[in-house]
């Protein structure tokens, strides 16, 4: 059983809520219905589980429901536990194939507030735009991601205890025990062959078989396209925007990552196919990462939505796309092998799944910082991501914090290497990077 950050949110949410449904968002196969299962199971003695797909009766019940008591006949009609005020779960999953349940949820709550309810769903960033605002006050939320690194470690046996120790080491800027180093390092180069993909996890750390592990990241690309297809308007749309998808892996691997809009499609530009981009984004399996004009906060003000790199939503989908010949590189650690964006998808995932909004600054006179983050306190933050052993040059950085302008104190190297300082420069393990929070 996989341990997931995410049980933590669910469980504040269970004793701090008022009058308040959960809707755990996320891309296919991150582990939604596993976690809200899982949480049901343990925290209440009956869970009574919807799943509009699977159930089109229910669906076209609930559909059909214009109250409060008539949409609790049609859940109670179709409950697979019983209904107890105060020991009960009712988890009404796949709503995107039900939609308007999220509207209605303010009449759950207020008339059925005995009971706890969950919501979740596969592409609600793109299916949940046509319908009628959410009723503020009633619905929390929380977005699920592929597991992090410190999630992957867990589910290798790597105790809590040593990323409480790291998090010392790191805050204090002092280096980690080498033999922990060297184990998480080996751990990172296999993240980035697995990813975070609950069922490639689970496969993997149970049986270590890399044809297996392809079986089951190779599915899931599989159902993104039928996703694609099943949920784009229209059939040219899903055209595109698989064409965009397909394009990721060669797009990342250009010198400057940054998505070629020309590549869909000879004269194509972003004002025309913004919206197929987007799709991907709204369904979770892609992250953009935009440009800004200047490194200052706020980010957002300088932000340039034409131009931006696009990432997968997990290092092991990309991974597998990219061939068996980047996972035989990987497992044989050829060190003469540029692996600048898996390192940089890795990076973009944690910095997305840690409260990070994600950007990246380029410009003739100070070169290209790889992201550039910002905290509540109106901090700025330039990252580099550096795969090789010349990690310690960076000039771009040095120009960067040499701009007055920029206002930016100190920047960031995630590498191979172990904590060292510089003099305007820390220099951090790269698998630390699941350790940055946006608080």
């Amino acid at each position: 059983m996989l341990k997931r950050k995410a049980m933590e949110r669910l469980l504040f949410w269970k004793e701090h809520k008022t009058k308040q449904a959960m809707l755990v968002d996320g891309a296919r196969q991150v582990g939604k219905t596993h976690l809200v299962r899982e949480f049901g199971n343990t925290n209440y003695k009956h869970l009574v589980e919807i799943n509009f797909i699977d159930n089109e009766d229910a669906r076209d019940a609930v559909n059909a429901a214009r109250n409060a008591n008539d949409l609790f006949l049609a859940i109670s009609a179709y409950a697979d536990d019983e209904l107890v005020k105060g020991e009960t779960l009712i988890f009404l999953d796949e709503i995107q194939q039900c939609k308007e349940v999220a509207t209605k949820v303010k009449f759950l709550v207020d008339r059925y507030g005995g009971y706890d309810f969950i919501l979740s769903g596969s592409l609600l960033g793109v299916e949940l735009k046509s319908i009628r605002s959410v009723p503020v006050g009633y619905l929390d939320s929380i977005t699920m991601y592929p597991l992090d690194f410190e999630e992957y470690c867990w589910a290798n046996g790597v105790p809590s205890t040593v990323f409480d120790e790291l998090r010392d080491a790191v805050a204090e800027r002092r280096e980690i025990n080498d033999a922990v180093h060297r184990r998480l390092t080996s751990l990172f180069h296999e993240y980035l062959i697995v990813g975070g993909m609950p069922a490639a996890v689970a496969d993997f750390v149970a049986e270590h078989n890399v044809q297996s592990l392809r079986t089951y990241q190779q599915n899931i690309i599989a159902r993104y396209r039928e996703d694609i297809s099943q949920y784009a308007e229209s059939i040219g749309q899903s055209r595109i925007i698989r064409r965009i998808y397909d394009l990721i892996p060669s797009e990342l691997n250009q010198q400057n990552k940054r998505f070629k809009v020309t590549s869909v499609g000879s004269g194509a530009r972003y004002v025309r196919y913004q919206e197929e981009f987007l799709w991907l984004v709204d369904a979770g399996v892609a992250l953009p990462v935009y440009n800004v004009d200047e490194p200052r906060y706020p980010l957002m003000l300088a932000e340039r939505s034409n131009l931006f790199k696009l990432f997968l939503n997990d290092v092991g989908l990309l991974t597998c796309m990219c061939g068996m010949d980047v996972v035989r590189d990987l497992i044989n650690d050829r060190t003469d092998i540029n692996y600048g964006a898996l390192y940089e998808n890795v990076v973009a995932q944690e910095l997305k799944a840690h409260g990070f909004d994600l950007y990246y600054f380029k410009n003739n006179a100070i070169g290209e910082l790889d992201f550039v983050i910002e905290h509540p306190q109106g901090m700025v933050t330039p990252i580099e991501v550096k795969s090789g052993k010349t990690y310690n040059r960076h000039s771009a950085l040095n120009r960067a914090l040499a701009t007055p302008n920029y206002g930016m104190k100190r920047g960031i190297v995630f590498a191979e290497s172990n904590v060292k300082t510089g003099e305007r420069v820390d220099y951090l393990p790269v698998y630390s990077v699941s350790l940055l929070e946006r608080r």
